[in-house]
């Protein structure tokens, strides 16, 4: 029995050690949302930003993509706001830089702010740079499926058969079959690590 103990223990840290690898994996990326948004519209979007490693995030710096054209900002208490601007005045770049702790580990921060939309369809990319105390940069700039990617929005056109301020509805829907499946990964996962569990146990007590 001792040896079936044993056993079913690594079996068990085996477990959680996968499901905490997968569920830090899904929820880790810094995001920008809404993941779509009308042509030409002002939209109020949201940067989340976790903090992955074990010093507090000071600084996160976002490019404006092209086309789109920055508003306003939610202040956030603790942090400060600075733009840069090319030399028509049009802002390239927003940062919000913490004035205490900052984002500790297993934390994570919400910036709130407003852009125009661009007037044509197209896929905008959200390029953000996260700073940590330590001096060491992580930027979120890479396609999808790369170590660090950055956040994706489709601008998509209005049906003219809709009312003002609805998008078009299959995109969406596209996109959130994506996202129920990359959400059901770790779920997956856990399954088959069960699975393997339940093997494991039967061959321990067959040696027996």
């Amino acid at each position: 029995m001792k040896k079936i103990a044993k056993n079913l223990s690594k079996i068990s840290l085996a477990t959680i050690l996968i499901l905490s690898l997968f569920s830090s994996i899904a929820s880790a990326h810094v995001e920008v949302t809404p993941k779509t948004s009308p042509t030409g519209e002002e939209e109020t979007y949201t940067m989340k930003v976790p903090s992955e490693k074990d010093i507090p995030t000071t600084k996160i710096t976002l490019k404006m993509p092209k086309g789109v054209e920055f508003d306003s900002y939610q202040p956030v208490p603790g942090w400060n706001f600075t733009t840069q601007k090319n030399a028509k005045g049009e802002v390239t770049s927003i940062s919000f830089e913490t004035t205490g702790e900052g984002i500790l580990p297993e934390q994570f921060q919400q910036f709130i702010f407003a852009a125009k939309n661009p007037d044509q369809a197209s896929q905008v990319a959200w390029d953000v740079y996260q700073y940590y105390k330590d001096g060491s940069i992580v930027e979120w700039t890479g396609d999808e499926g790369s170590k660090s990617p950055h956040s994706i929005t489709d601008i998509l056109k209005e049906s003219s058969g809709q009312m003002p301020g609805m998008t078009i509805k299959q995109p969406k829907e596209t996109k959130a079959a994506a996202t129920t499946t990359n959400n059901s990964v770790p779920f997956i996962l856990s399954i088959v690590a069960v699975l393997l569990s339940l093997v494991a146990i039967g061959l321990a007590f067959r040696k027996r």
